[in-house]
């Protein structure tokens, strides 16, 4: 069967189109001011909860505010673990949700607005019930898709994340930075979809570690668990020095282990790499140069962090073919989860 008649593989190839909405919306938008909050909470399920790790992540960074990632779950089942008990902090609440319907998030913002924690902004793909709760509303629909396992939902989503926090930081210049993702995103897609062919398509390989520090770890999360759904395969996410503390010890001839190199640390990161390669494993390393998957982007590391993603989508979707799978129906999943609570 040829790649263009699954729906995963078209999703890939066209999220750069909603990358540009994102943007978009984000800009014509009104926005929360990071100043009216004295604390930042992002949450979602499964892979939203993964762009959440990532996008707390960027917001610290950006505005030097503390800022946390908790899965929907966690914030409805078992909020004392994670809003403040006492005194009068107010929260901002960034649901993130493909549907705009999963059970958790759904719940754990009702809740959350119950209490008057403070406001809520919605990440989401579709015009749903989260968006009718939101105070800041980014619906991206271009990124709405039929197959199960996220792609570009998430990228579309993450890349909105992304805008919201430079723009809360008052780096505007980063969000007109991001103007040129959707161009540079086409050029990675086509120059290296042959190279994530290659390596998904390499049945020899029974293990994947994907190695992400920083605003990368949730991005290094999220490809992960995209190799474990379309695959089947035994798939992990670490942060690079990490990898070290016992980790590597299932690192072999049968193990890939791909590192999402930053440009601050790459020299630390581009380390481990070169021990996993000695312990006789493949290691692969993606950033903005001096890599096997090079963006050459010229854009800002902060913001760039969407241009990960698509070759190790493929690769996935590559492998998942080498195995006789149907990467758009994952086995026991369904592209919502709903519960009755």
């Amino acid at each position: 069967m040829q790649p263009t008649n699954h729906h995963t593989y078209n999703e890939i190839q066209s999220q750069t189109e909603a990358w540009a909405q994102a943007l978009e919306v984000v800009n014509a938008s009104s926005l929360p001011r990071a100043e009216d909050y004295d604390r930042v909470l992002f949450t979602g399920c499964g892979s939203t909860y993964y762009l959440a790790l990532a996008a707390a992540a960027l917001y610290q960074q950006l505005t030097g505010r503390s800022a946390r990632a908790v899965p929907g779950g966690e914030l409805l089942l078992n909020s004392k673990t994670v809003l403040a008990q006492t005194g009068s902090s107010r929260y901002l609440l960034v649901a993130v949700s493909r549907s705009g319907t999963t059970t958790e998030t759904v719940k754990a913002v009702e809740k959350f607005k119950a209490e008057k924690r403070g406001d809520v902004a919605v990440i989401t793909n579709c015009e749903e019930i989260l968006s009718r709760m939101a105070n800041f509303n980014f619906v991206i629909d271009k990124g709405q898709e039929q197959s199960v396992a996220q792609t570009r939902s998430f990228a579309s989503m993450y890349v909105a994340a992304t805008a919201l926090c430079a723009k809360m930081a008052g780096r505007n210049d980063f969000v007109e930075a991001m103007k040129e993702l959707p161009r540079i995103g086409k050029l990675v897609i086509g120059k290296y979809e042959a190279w994530a062919k290659s390596l998904g398509g390499n049945l020899g390989f029974d293990r994947f570690y994907f190695l992400g520090s920083g605003i990368r770890y949730g991005l290094a999360c999220e490809v992960s668990l995209k190799m474990k759904e379309m695959t089947l395969t035994h798939s992990e996410p670490f942060h690079f020095l990490e990898f070290r503390h016992g980790p590597m010890s299932m690192v072999g001839a049968s193990t890939l282990v791909c590192g999402l190199l930053s440009a601050v640390n790459r020299r630390h990161e581009a380390k481990v790499l070169a021990e996993m390669k000695m312990l006789g494993g493949t290691a692969a390393g993606i950033g903005e140069k001096e890599a096997d998957v090079c963006f050459e982007s010229s854009l800002p590391e902060e913001v760039r962090g969407v241009l990960y993603l698509p070759v190790l989508q493929l690769m996935a979707f590559y492998r998942s073919l080498a195995k006789g799978l149907n990467p758009d129906r994952p086995n026991n999943l369904t592209a919502v989860v709903k519960l009755d609570f």
